[in-house]
């Protein structure tokens, strides 16, 4: 996969050097991050980034899942990760997540590192829908999926585990043809 460049953000593959960054934002996030994503608590250290990055590769390689991280473009400093994953071909599906460090959080990257994945899963991967599973009291995460026109789709009752206990989601969809989509302009590099 090419390197997504654009907005001051690159977005690109996890290699293992990143592990580090990676353990280090999952630390200094546990009091936002840590709500929502289960993986992330005090005993998130090297080893388990490590690991995940391992994960990662297999996964990119094999072509289930592209679970990147978003660097800043002029330095390369690591700011969160974005993926898209659970792709289900048959029905041509497939779900977009993401988190950001608590130092980059509230500066806007979500909001433009999610339109980079999405036009990637739209126009590369060629899926018809890319849903956004947002747990419903996740409010940041539900402010971004509306910022960048996803479609509100409903709460799903139980719809997400949030450590071990089923938990209601917000469903949010993008798609190319319904036009709910904002498209920002992208490069790539190889």
């Amino acid at each position: 996969m090419n390197n997504l460049v654009a907005n001051g953000l690159c977005i690109r593959p996890l290699v293992l050097a990143d592990a580090g960054a990676l353990a280090q934002a999952a630390v200094e996030s546990l009091d936002t991050l840590g709500l929502w994503m289960p993986w992330c608590d005090e005993r998130f250290g090297l080893a388990e980034a490590e690991q995940w990055v391992q994960v990662c590769v297999a996964e990119l390689a094999a072509r289930t899942a592209y679970s990147m991280g978003i660097f800043a473009e002029d330095d390369g400093a690591y700011i969160g990760s974005i993926g898209i994953n659970h792709i289900n071909r048959q029905h041509n599906f497939a779900n977009l997540g993401f988190w950001v460090r608590a130092a980059w959080q509230n500066q806007g990257v979500a909001r433009r590192a999610v339109p980079m994945m999405a036009d990637f899963g739209l126009d590369v991967l060629g899926l018809d829908r890319i849903e956004i599973v947002i747990a419903e009291h996740n409010l940041a995460s539900r402010r971004v999926a509306e910022a960048v026109g996803a479609r509100f789709e409903g709460i799903l009752a139980k719809r997400v585990a949030l450590r071990g206990a089923p938990t209601a989601a917000a469903m949010y969809s993008l798609t190319r043809d319904s036009g709910e989509i904002i498209t920002m302009p992208t490069s790539t590099t190889p």
